[in-house]
């Protein structure tokens, strides 16, 4: 998924299912809103991950999806 030139709406709209909130810090935080399963937690899986921008946000709330789908398989 190709996350150049993302803005907080285009991540919020791409990822529905995850809330995107700032920390007093700045720093963009994402948090699934429903847990993933202890199969995809035991593959590596975080329910809540950060970034610097909207751009690293974006990228890590996919892999945490990515990984979340190959341990569906």
């Amino acid at each position: 998924m190709a996350t150049a030139g993302y803005d907080l709406d285009d991540v919020r709209d791409a990822f529905p299912e995850w809330v995107l909130f700032r920390s007093d810090a700045g720093r963009l935080w994402a948090s699934r809103k429903t847990p993933f399963s202890a199969a995809e937690e035991k593959a590596g899986a975080f329910r809540t991950v950060d970034g610097d921008d909207a751009a690293e946000l974006a990228a890590a709330v996919a892999a945490q999806e990515d990984l979340a789908g190959e341990a569906s398989q």
